[in-house]
């Protein structure tokens, strides 16, 4: 897993623990002490989690995820909070649409499992949204053939089920070099 984690936090002392809990993780780590801080950080560095503190000077954590939604949809987003309310919980999940909700002081391991499948979920979501755009793209060009060569996906089949060929007129190594070429373009 190559992925980074952006953990947020004005708690120095807290930061660190957790990011010396989290070393051995599969993931990168980083760190800001504030909102403003990992905004400047999103700016300029792919982030794929962020975990964020609620309650920092400046801005809060709930409005920061609300920002990190906003500009990055695919970071998955996580909030702590030492004073956790139904308010804030239904802010985070609404707004900052949060994976999921720490109480501090959190359990280390149980965050790291929780970031390891937030990113695990991540990858396949934007999997499936790569594979469904290649599907649209192959879906285009097979009704373009269609278009320029009538009844070509057509399959006729005998009695049984199988295949049968009907003679075509065209060049089918043309048409087989024009598939490869707009599959080619599609990647």
């Amino acid at each position: 897993m190559n992925a980074t984690v952006l953990l947020v936090d004005d708690d120095i002392q807290l930061l660190d623990g957790i990011c010396r809990a989290l070393r051995k993780e599969p993931f990168r780590i980083r760190k800001a002490a504030s909102a403003e801080e990992a905004i400047e950080f999103l700016r300029t560095q792919p982030v794929d989690a962020v975990v964020s503190d609620e309650e920092m000077p400046g801005m809060s954590g709930t409005a920061f995820l609300r920002h990190v939604r906003a500009r990055y949809p695919d970071t998955i987003r996580f909030i702590m909070t030492g004073n956790a309310t139904m308010d804030i919980a239904i802010e985070a999940i609404n707004n900052g649409g949060i994976t999921r909700f720490f109480l501090k002081p959190c359990d280390c391991a149980d965050l790291a499992i929780s970031i390891r499948q937030g990113l695990q979920q991540r990858e396949l979501m934007l999997a499936a949204r790569r594979l469904l755009a290649r599907a649209q793209r192959q879906s285009a060009l097979i009704e373009r053939l269609e278009k320029e060569h009538p009844h070509i996906t057509h399959v006729e089949r005998d009695d049984d089920g199988a295949i049968t060929l009907q003679e075509w007129n065209g060049d089918p190594e043309e048409l087989m070099r024009e598939i490869c070429a707009h599959l080619d373009r599609g990647k």
